[in-house]
């Protein structure tokens, strides 16, 4: 008898495979147990319907119920699959108290899904977005390029830095199981439940902590200004003694140098410099070439600090609201017009067969020094929008104008030595040192506390690096060039020497600006 197969192309280990997921097991039917007896109890730490209209999530923390044990971030780490060295939760501890009252808690932190984001506010490709409906603070994996500015721009250190994916991530809330209304990974592994979803008016949020400057602070002691971005997160239980401070206060924490970032932002400002000089040559070409040199390295390193540079194009997209998007914007039209001006200073023949205009030159170089000065001044204002105390807008823009101010100096002393170029090198540097030994004088900072701390993480983590930038300083901005005018070394060794240690010194004092900033952030001190 003949046999024919069936008429079918499902193999054995098909119908095997179907049928494994169709068998009611001890552990499927276990699952299934405890999620039913457990879903209700979870389900009282959410709202069971959406926010009304002017309301949106929030974070509902009961400090008297945490313990510390970080079994939310075990939670949020594993549901959300992050990196090992990632987290989008944290667990830090509080202090204070008398010697007869000690006060100690623990905090678990996370994102506060605030009314007005300093994230979002300040993203260059609109990576962020707060839903109308919900209120949840979003990050758009697919818009990011990895500039990490909200990492600098958010007051709670909540946006995190995957390199594995060169983009920011962060919490949102497990915005997908709310809106299938299971509790987000937090909520639901606290075992004391310390953590729950609630509902806030954002008008009424807004007001109490915008309000907090004469009425004390409305959020946990130690943060910065809650009226800076309204967070929505609410921590409840027994009174927060005012003199509370996070265990992590006084622990010196040098931040990350981000060596692209000081070679962009020397580089950019030296090329400024030098083209300011070249404007007062009577041949411009080899400064306007050295400008263009210093430009372009100093815009090629910027790209290494994007973790998607391919699509750092999009930078335009913040022009409205972000000081970053504002810099390469004014950067970008600078070089080309720097290009230009070197161009039009080349003899006609190498490039064009006519000679243009006469106003044309004056005018190109006019516009490039133009863009080049406010290209300086929203890299300043890119760190000053941070309000972080070590980068306020007048530390910033004299160390950033300074830099120019320096390196243009030291960059006319090279290609056209003279008498003014060496007294403009020495009084820039004088007055730039100066300017720096005043920052690190405490009783000249009053009640500038964080800027305090800056003084403390160089003195306890950075002072080799510090004492070495101060002697770069003053040898290549000050030691050579009286030298160069007392004839005691060729002119062209002392101006080559002290372009190059001039440029040593700024690269220290700008890796010294990054690495020595005290952020603003969540209270810390729980080890790993």
């Amino acid at each position: 008898m003949t046999v024919f197969p069936p008429e079918t192309d499902e193999t054995p280990i098909d119908r095997l495979l179907r049928r494994q997921q169709t068998l009611d097991t001890p552990v499927a039917r276990f699952s299934k147990e405890q999620a039913e007896l457990e879903a209700p109890r979870f389900r009282e730490l959410i709202p069971l319907t959406a926010p009304a209209p002017g309301r949106q999530y929030a974070f509902e923390v009961d400090l008297d119920k945490c313990t510390g044990c970080k079994a939310c971030v075990a939670a949020c780490h594993s549901l959300n699959g992050l990196d090992e060295e990632e987290t989008w939760r944290d667990v830090g501890l509080l202090h204070g108290g008398t010697a007869r009252e000690p006060y100690l808690q623990t905090v678990t932190t996370a994102c506060h899904h605030c009314t007005d984001p300093a994230c979002l506010n300040g993203c260059p490709v609109n990576a962020y977005e707060k839903d109308p409906a919900t209120g949840i603070v979003s990050h758009l994996d697919d818009q990011c390029i990895g500039c990490q500015y909200c990492v600098l721009k958010c007051p709670y250190e909540v946006p995190k830095y995957s390199k594995s994916l060169g983009i920011v991530r962060k919490c949102d809330m497990c915005h997908g199981r709310l809106a299938e209304g299971e509790a987000p990974a937090c909520v639901q592994a606290c075992p004391n439940e310390a953590i729950r979803i609630t509902t806030v008016d954002t008008a009424e949020e807004a007001a109490r902590h915008r309000n907090s400057a004469s009425g004390g602070s409305t959020f946990l002691p130690g943060t910065v200004d809650p009226g800076y971005t309204v967070p929505t997160t609410r921590y409840t239980g027994r009174p927060v003694p005012a003199d509370a401070r996070a265990a992590d206060a006084d622990t010196p924490r040098p931040e990350h140098a981000h060596w692209p970032l000081v070679l962009m932002l020397v580089l950019t400002q030296g090329s400024v410099g030098v083209l300011a000089a070249a404007l007062a040559m009577v041949d411009p070409l080899p400064a306007l070439a050295l400008s263009a040199g210093l430009c372009l390295v100093g815009l090629k390193a910027s790209l290494f600090h994007l973790g998607k540079p391919f699509k750092a194009w999009r930078a335009f997209l913040g022009l409205t609201h972000s000081w970053l998007s504002r810099e390469i914007i004014v950067f970008g039209a600078y070089f080309p017009l720097l290009l230009g001006a070197l161009l039009l200073a080349s003899p006609p023949a190498a490039w064009i067969p006519f000679a243009p205009p006469g106003f044309v030159f004056p005018a190109t170089m006019g516009a490039a020094l133009a863009a080049g000065l406010a290209g300086v001044f929203c890299s300043a204002m890119i760190y000053h929008d941070t309000r972080r105390p070590f980068w306020k807008l007048h530390r910033s823009a004299a160390k950033f104008f300074g830099t120019a101010w320096i390196l243009g100096a030291a960059g006319a002393l090279v290609v056209a030595p003279s008498l003014p170029a060496a007294l403009l090198l020495i009084a820039g540097t004088l007055a730039k040192l100066a300017c720096e030994a005043r920052h690190f004088h405490p009783d000249a900072l009053g009640p500038d506390k964080p800027a305090v701390g800056s003084t403390r993480v160089i003195l306890c983590c950075l002072l080799r690096v510090h004492a070495n930038r101060l002697l770069l300083g003053a040898a290549g901005g000050i030691l050579l060039p009286l030298l160069f005018l007392a004839g005691a070394v060729p002119a062209a060794v002392a101006a080559v020497l002290a372009f190059g240690l001039c440029l040593s010194a700024e690269t220290t004092e700008r890796y010294l600006y990054l690495r020595a900033v005290v952020p603003f952030k969540m209270p810390g001190g729980i080890a790993s």
